[in-house]
């Protein structure tokens, strides 16, 4: 592994992402999933004072902090009050509600990361020209930034790490020893190595079985003949669903292992799945999950993504109509 170029802390663009998350009550690290999901509800108009006001950036897409708004080289928090000034509105507190000024921000910082990274990436491409782009680091698990870069199709194969945050360190640490310290051979394939991130512990049926007796828990046993038609009847009837199998996935991603299954189709399934069952904001979206060979037919998208990792539309054809919307009750649409 050789370094070609790198921007040094504090110029990141993970921390002004973050800086932003913490800003609108958030939590660093953990909720930038949520401000990214936040995004499409506001508008971009604070666009331009980010990059006159926070960010110097250059056409190769090389970049650095204005200092004088961050707080996170020195103190407790992302930002300072001079933050707060630049955009008119104090730091939201976490129980407070969401306002459009909080979605606007998250809109704006969004597009913002999505031009810088595919600056970053032009420059890359035209200086040491490839097909294939590898991309690691939390911001790499931005899946709308890494859905549009897709879709300018730079490079003929973008592959993402799906534990791409922190966590995924320690495969770089263990991919590092084997082969530039103990050179191990690397073996070329086109096979999925991470086998589909499903890395973390499995359970035993008796394991199983002896747990839900010890906490009195009301269960049946379904036969694996019997229990896919069950369940999926059971999503038809509109029913929720929480999908057990196999070793856990590794990355913040569910991927059908340790996943809540339900019906798309159902109006108001994506509120009631956040508000009771996941007890989270109403916003917050949910992945689709299709047979490989689907894709096709469902998504404007070239390729699969196995890892959740990418945004792409769905076809023109599946979209309900804005009148079915508003007829169904979700009031003001925004397309």
């Amino acid at each position: 592994i050789i370094i070609k170029e790198e921007l040094n802390y504090p110029n990141s663009l993970g921390l002004l992402y973050s800086a932003f998350t913490y800003f609108l009550g958030f939590k660093v690290n953990d909720g930038e999933y949520k401000m990214m999901g936040l995004a499409p509800y506001g508008n971009p108009i604070y666009k331009n004072l980010i990059k006159e006001h926070l960010i110097k950036l250059k056409d190769d897409g090389s970049f650095s902090l204005n200092l004088k708004y961050f707080n996170f080289t020195t103190g407790l928090t992302m930002v300072n009050s001079n933050f707060e000034k630049l955009f008119n509105c104090k730091k939201r507190n976490e129980n407070n509600k969401i306002e459009k000024i909080h979605m606007d921000l998250a809109s704006s910082i969004q597009e913002v990361l999505e031009e810088i990274v595919l600056k970053i990436l032009k420059y890359a491409m035209n200086k040491y020209p490839n097909d294939n782009l590898c991309l690691s680091g939390g911001v790499a698990l931005n899946c709308v930034a890494n859905g549009k870069l897709k879709e300018r199709k730079l490079f003929k194969n973008i592959w993402i790490q799906p534990a791409a945050g922190d966590a995924g360190g320690s495969l770089g640490a263990a991919f590092s020893y084997l082969y530039s310290i103990k050179n191990f051979e690397k073996i070329n394939s086109h096979f999925d190595k991470m086998n589909g991130s499903y890395l973390g512990p499995s359970y035993k049926y008796d394991y199983i079985v002896d747990a839900l007796k010890e906490m009195n828990a009301v269960y049946k046993i379904i036969e694996d003949n019997q229990l896919y038609d069950y369940i999926s009847n059971k999503i038809i009837e509109g029913k929720i669903v929480g999908w057990f199998q196999g070793r856990s996935e590794f990355g913040p991603r569910a991927l059908g292992n340790r996943s809540i299954l339900a019906d798309p189709r159902n109006i108001n399934m994506q509120k009631n799945l956040n508000l009771k069952t996941k007890f989270r904001e109403s916003f917050r979206p949910f992945a689709p999950a299709v047979l490989e060979e689907f894709v096709d037919e469902w998504f404007e998208f070239d390729g699969v993504s196995p890892y959740m990792l990418f945004v792409g539309k769905v076809k023109k054809n599946k979209l309900l109509s804005n009148q079915s919307l508003l007829e169904n009750g979700l009031g003001n649409i925004n397309n």
